[in-house]
């Protein structure tokens, strides 16, 4: 018996990747549409790079509606008479501050001032939230909520998501018959009917253009999809992947977690951790609200001039994208690593987010170069580019920010 149960689990673990990943609520539709078959694994989902064509999903996002999901991203359900106080003790920002019907992006560190994750948090109403992040933190969260009147419980499989962005958004949204929604502002959140329940619409994303993100219980996913790919067709709606995404949200200058910095719990090495303030959100950090993780941690590092990194935009000569080049000052002295670059079709410059050594990037930003290996006839051949640090965003759309929205 015992042989036959060890056989049993050795087989069952040598099958692993027999187990095919998971798919989304909208899959079906997805898949449907799905010409490249260019697959990668988000949070244990099958979700696509491209669809049809990687360059036209990304120049729909800009000049029509790309449609994205985003069901995998991690959803948690904070509620109860003390979710306010608890996630303003979690946090960077001061959460009294965030209205009902309003969404503000934020951080969150460990007791180190070092980054766990970033994300977005939605407060549907007094005392409900939901806080949206790249990596998953329920035991954390749970262990920061003893002795707390909350209640924290991961939705994302519950709460189906779709990003809904590009310049004839609202009208899309328009068309299919959410009355009302033209008055949401920038980071501004309700809930309309859709199908017997309740879609809840912000207007938030990751594309630095004019833009929304909906969720629905996960039944009324493809009711949803339907309903917007009807009303958009019109419109030049198209389903888009990742690299698309990923291209629009570095042009917003935009930074991903684990792509341009590595979180605290991922991180192998001691010296690979960020606080805030090295990765370009330092901005969140508020002093005049009370005790919150990390803080006593980040005025020191600011005190006592701990901070090692910079994060920077950086404009590159040429047109060769220069991803995951090292950084040089005067070609000699490594200095940092861009993690991510492209040239941008609407700001028709070479762009890049990198990560440097201080003060290389703070205060000397003069004479810095970036070390690319480019293709040429099956061999490649090292360029050498001059690089300047420039602010970010690299592009700015007055249709994101628009009141009343844009239509297109």
């Amino acid at each position: 018996m015992t042989s036959q149960l060890d056989n049993a689990a050795r087989t069952l673990a040598q099958s692993h990747f027999r187990t095919p990943r998971l798919g989304t609520p909208f899959q079906p539709r997805i898949d449907a549409l799905a010409r490249t078959q260019d697959w990668y694994n988000w949070a244990g989902c099958r979700a696509p790079h491209s669809l049809w064509d990687e360059e036209l999903e990304y120049f729909a996002i800009r000049s029509q509606a790309a449609l994205f999901d985003i069901s995998p991203m991690t959803k948690y359900r904070i509620e109860g008479p003390d979710a306010e106080a608890f996630l303003d003790r979690v946090t960077l920002r001061d959460v009294t501050k965030l209205r009902p019907g309003r969404v503000h992006y934020t951080a969150w560190c460990d007791d180190e001032g070092f980054v766990l994750d970033d994300g977005t948090l939605f407060r549907l109403s007094p005392t409900r939230f939901r806080l949206c992040s790249q990596e998953r933190h329920l035991p954390w969260l749970l262990d920061s909520a003893l002795g707390v009147h909350v209640i924290v419980e991961d939705e994302t499989e519950a709460v189906a998501g779709l990003a809904l962005q590009g310049p004839t958004a609202f009208a899309v949204l328009r068309d299919a018959g959410f009355a009302g929604v033209e008055k949401l502002k920038i980071f501004g959140l309700a809930e309309f009917p859709h199908d017997g329940d309740t879609a809840t619409i912000s207007r938030t994303g990751f594309t630095g253009d004019l833009g929304y993100e909906l969720f629905v219980p996960v039944d009324k996913a493809l009711s949803l999809w339907d309903r917007l790919m009807a009303a958009g067709e019109l419109r030049g709606i198209r389903a888009i992947g990742y690299t698309a995404l990923n291209r629009a949200r570095l042009e917003a200058g935009l930074i991903v977690a684990n792509a341009d910095f590595t979180t605290a719990e991922h991180a192998i090495r001691a010296d690979r951790r960020r606080m805030p303030d090295e990765v370009g959100l330092g901005f969140m950090i508020d002093l005049e609200k009370g005790h919150f993780n990390g803080r006593r941690a980040i005025l020191e590092a600011r005190a006592k001039r701990k901070l090692r990194h910079v994060l920077v935009g950086l404009e590159i000569e040429g047109n060769i994208p220069a991803e995951h080049a090292i950084v040089y000052h005067k070609k000699s002295k490594d200095v940092g690593l861009v993690s991510a670059a492209m040239w941008s079709p609407t700001a028709k410059r070479n762009i890049a987010i990198a990560s440097l050594a201080r003060p290389y990037g703070d205060t000397v930003v003069e004479d810095l170069w970036v070390e690319i290996y480019a293709m040429r006839e099956l061999q490649y051949q090292k360029l050498m580019k001059r690089a300047k640090v420039v602010a970010r965003p690299f592009i700015k759309l007055d249709r994101r920010t628009a009141n009343p929205p844009s239509d297109f």
